[in-house]
């Protein structure tokens, strides 16, 4: 499995599929969200209302994962995860951990091989993002020691070929290339 840190706008990534860092009612906001989004098109909006009404009326858990289709973006599927917000009080790492880990657990299981994440909980939700590159890296590599996670009954299992982490500056690059080398990981 190959992990490249990129300073690049994940709406452009070509990927099997991106995350989006949502807020639990899927419907955009600010940040990354509202970048996919509006990269996406409107038929993202239409999906994600779809789901909230048939199967999350209350919304999004924080750490939970959920796929939509890509629809106008480079990336065929879109995996939308909600961070724990600092601020609200939600400061587990483990749930933080859930979000990257979850999301490939979806991509595996929809039988993908290449998924981009951003920097989830940073900036708006108010992680440090050495912290978050750290818990996410940590994440990355259970799956390389364990390339088969347990897939959900309706998908086949596939395997992650390649994650790649879009980041806004050379200085959070380098933050995360320090966290996957820490975590064990080739970058």
């Amino acid at each position: 499995m190959r992990v490249s840190i990129s300073v690049t706008d994940l709406t452009q990534v070509r990927a099997d599929a991106i995350v989006n860092a949502a807020n639990s009612g899927l419907l955009g906001g600010g940040g990354v969200d509202g970048a996919i989004h509006r990269a996406a098109g409107p038929k993202l909006l239409a999906a994600c209302r779809e789901l909230r009404a048939s199967a999350l009326p209350e919304g999004l858990p924080v750490g939970t994962a959920v796929a939509t289709p890509g629809f106008n973006l480079p990336a065929r599927w879109v995996i939308h995860t909600v961070g724990p917000n600092r601020y609200a009080g939600q400061v587990e790492p483990s749930e933080l951990a859930a979000c990257f880990t979850n999301s490939l657990h979806v991509a595996q299981g929809m039988g993908l091989h290449s998924i981009a994440f951003p920097a989830i909980g940073a900036g708006a939700y108010g992680w440090d993002m050495t912290e978050c590159a750290t818990i996410a890296c940590r994440a990355f590599a259970v799956l390389t020691a364990q390339p088969s996670l347990p897939a959900a009954d309706a998908f086949p299992t596939g395997t992650i070929e390649e994650i790649i982490v879009a980041v806004t500056s050379e200085r959070n690059a380098r933050i995360w290339r320090d966290a996957a080398q820490q975590a064990g990981l080739a970058v």
